[in-house]
C-alpha cells in the first residue's frame, strides 16, 4: 500500500474548489454591458432678445441634456415653427430665425430619432423709426405709424387721455397709424400726420399748443386745417414749424417758410417781439432747411446757401453770435459764413455739424457739453472734432450724445443721473458707448437718453424717476436698455 503525506490528502479537495470556483475571483472579471446613455431633454436659446423686430434675424441654438448629466450643442434637428405657418416667423434648417410680421410665435426643434423636442418662445414688433426725448418724458413712432408715448404726465403730455405717468409706452389717444413726425418740449407735444397736419397736446400755458388758447388737452388736438406742414421742433415752451409749398410753371421749386408759437419772453420766436403767441406766425419769408429749439433759444438753417441763423435767449452764447448777454436776440441772425448739414439744441447750448461732416458747438459748458476737453463757455461755434465725420447730434440739459457716420455712439458732459450711457463718470470730450457700429438716430431729454439703432429697436438710459426710460420701472440706468415694445 502506497503512502500519502497528511498535507497532501487536504491541499487535493481544496484545488479542486477553487478550480470549480474559477479561481477565486467570482465574476468580477467578466466584461459587462454598459448602460445606454439617452437624450433626456432638449433647450432652445437665442444670441439676442426673444423680442425681435420685424425682417430682423437671429441665430438660435439646441443644447441636448442626456441620461449621465452631459450636455452637447445638437444638430441634425428639425426646426419649424409651432403653428405651421410663416406669418409671424420662418425657421431654417440652421435654426435661424427670420421675424416677418407683428405677433408671438413659438419656435421648436425636434429630434426625430428620440422624439424629444425644445421650444423657444419669440415675440415679433413693428420696428421703431423715430424717437423725441424732452423733459422727463419720450414718444416715439413705430413703422406701422402708431405713437407711443411714456415718462412724465403730470400736464397730459403722453396724450393718452389722463395726467398718469407711465414706466412703459402707451399708445397715443385715436390709435391712429398716421403719424410721420413728433417732436416734445418740456410738458408738451407737437406732432405732423402723413396727411400734413398739425397735431399738439399737453401744456399750454404759453400758447406752445397753439390752438388759440392757453388751456391744456390731454389728448391731440388738430391745429387749424392746413395740411402742408412738414417739420416741427419743440423747445421748453415754444414751437418752430415749418409749412412747405411748391411753386406751379416749367420749372417748380419747393419753399419751406417758417412759423413759431409759444413762449417769448426771451425772443425764442424770432418774430421781433417779446410777446407770447397762441397761434402759428410767419417768421419772415426765407426758406429753411430745418430747425431746432430748447430751452429758449433757436436755431435754423436757412435753404439759401445753408447759413446757419441764431436767435432767442443768449446769456450764456448758445445764439452762437459771438456774444453773451442777457439781452435777447429777437430775430434770427447769421452765424458766420460756413454752410451747415444740421443743428441741435440743448438747454443753454448749441450744436451742429457742416457740410463737412465736422462738428461743432456753443453755448454754455460748465459740463463739459461743448465736447471740447473745457469747461469755458464759448458764444461762437468752436470744434468738437473735425477729423472724424458725423452723422447725428443732440443736447440736453448738461449733456450731448452723437452718432458718427461709422454707426458708432458718443457721449459727453454730464452723466450726473448716467445720461451718457458709459457707466462712468463726467466727460469733457466725446467718449464712446459700448462698441457696436449700428446706431442709427439720437434723441436727448433733460438728463435720459434715447438711441435707435438700424435694426429698429429702442434703447434709453439715464434718469428714469417719472418712468423716462420706458423699460416697465422708475430705476435710472448708467448703461443702455432695450425698451422691449
Amino acid at each position: 500500500m502506497k503512502n500519502f503525506k497528511f498535507s497532501s490528502l487536504l491541499l487535493a479537495p481544496l484545488f479542486a474548489v477553487l478550480a470549480a470556483c474559477g479561481g477565486g475571483g467570482g465574476d468580477d472579471n467578466k466584461s459587462s454591458t454598459p448602460t445606454p446613455v439617452t437624450l433626456k431633454s432638449i433647450a432652445v436659446t437665442g444670441a439676442q432678445s426673444p423680442t425681435m423686430t420685424v425682417n430682423a434675424t437671429q441665430q438660435l441654438t439646441a443644447t441636448g441634456t442626456y441620461s449621465d448629466g452631459s450636455t452637447k450643442t445638437m444638430t441634425g434637428l428639425t426646426w419649424a415653427t409651432k403653428s405651421g405657418a410663416a406669418t409671424v416667423a420662418t425657421i431654417a434648417t440652421s435654426g435661424l430665425v427670420t421675424a416677418k410680421g407683428v405677433g408671438k410665435e413659438t419656435i421648436t426643434a425636434t429630434s426625430t430619432t428620440d422624439s424629444i423636442s425644445g421650444s423657444y418662445d419669440l415675440t415679433v414688433i413693428a420696428p421703431w423709426t423715430q424717437i423725441s426725448s424732452g423733459g422727463n418724458q419720450t414718444v416715439a413712432l413705430k413703422a406701422d405709424g402708431k405713437l407711443y408715448s411714456w415718462g412724465s404726465n403730470i400736464q397730459g403730455q403722453l396724450g393718452d387721455g389722463s395726467s398718469t405717468s407711465r414706466n412703459a409706452p402707451v399708445t397715443v389717444s385715436g390709435n391712429s397709424t398716421l403719424w410721420k413726425q413728433v417732436a416734445v418740449g418740456h410738458q408738451f407735444v407737437v406732432a405732423i400726420r402723413t396727411d400734413g397736419t398739425l397735431w399738439t397736446w399737453g401744456y399750454n400755458k404759453n400758447g406752445q399748443l397753439g390752438d388759440g388758447t392757453q388751456n391744456s388737452s390731454l389728448v391731440p388736438k388738430q391745429i387749424g386745417t392746413l395740411k402742408i406742414w412738414t417739420a416741427v421742433a419743440a423747445g421748453k415752451s415754444h414751437v418752430l414749424a415749418l409749412q412747405t409749398t411748391t411753386t406751379t410753371g416749367t420749372n417748380p421749386t419747393s419753399v419751406s417758410t417758417l412759423w413759431a408759437w409759444g413762449g417769448n419772453y426771451a425772443g425764442q420766436l424770432g418774430d421781433g417781439t417779446l410777446v407770447d403767441k397762441l397761434m402759428p406766425t410767419k417768421i419772415g419769408t426765407a426758406s429753411w432747411n430745418s430747425v431746432a429749439a430748447a430751452g429758449d433759444h433757436s436755431l435754423g438753417i436757412q435753404a439759401t446757401g445753408q447759413t446757419l441763423w441764431g436767435w432767442g435767449a443768449n446769456e450764456s452764447g448758445q445764439v452762437g453770435n459771438g456774444v453773451a448777454s442777457g439781452s435777447a436776440v429777437t430775430a434770427p441772425v447769421q452765424i458766420g459764413s460756413a454752410t451747415w448739414l444740421s443743428v441741435a439744441a440743448g438747454t443753454a447750448h448749441s450744436l451742429g455739424i457742416r457740410t463737412d461732416g465736422s462738428l461743432y458747438a456753443w453755448g454754455v459748458n460748465a459740463s463739459g457739453q461743448l465736447g471740447n476737453s473745457g469747461t469755458a463757455l464759448q458764444s461762437a461755434p468752436v470744434p468738437v472734432d473735425t477729423s472724424t465725420r458725423w452723422s447725428q447730434v443732440a443736447g440736453g440739459d448738461t449733456h450731448s450724445i452723437g452718432v458718427r457716420n461709422d454707426g458708432t455712439l458718443w457721449a459727453w458732459g454730464s452723466n450726473a443721473n448716467g445720461q451718457l450711457g458709459n457707466g462712468s463718470t463726467d466727460s469733457l470730450f466725446p467718449v464712446q458707448i459700448g462698441t457696436l457700429q449700428t446706431w442709427k438716430s439720437v434723441s436727448a431729454g433733460l438728463e435720459h437718453t434715447s438711441a435707435l439703432r438700424a435694426d429698429g429697436t429702442l434703447w434709453t438710459w439715464g434718469s428714469n424717476t417719472d418712468g423716462q426710460l420706458g423699460n416697465g420701472n422708475n430705476t435710472l440706468s448708467p448703461v443702455p436698455v432695450n425698451v422691449p415694445y
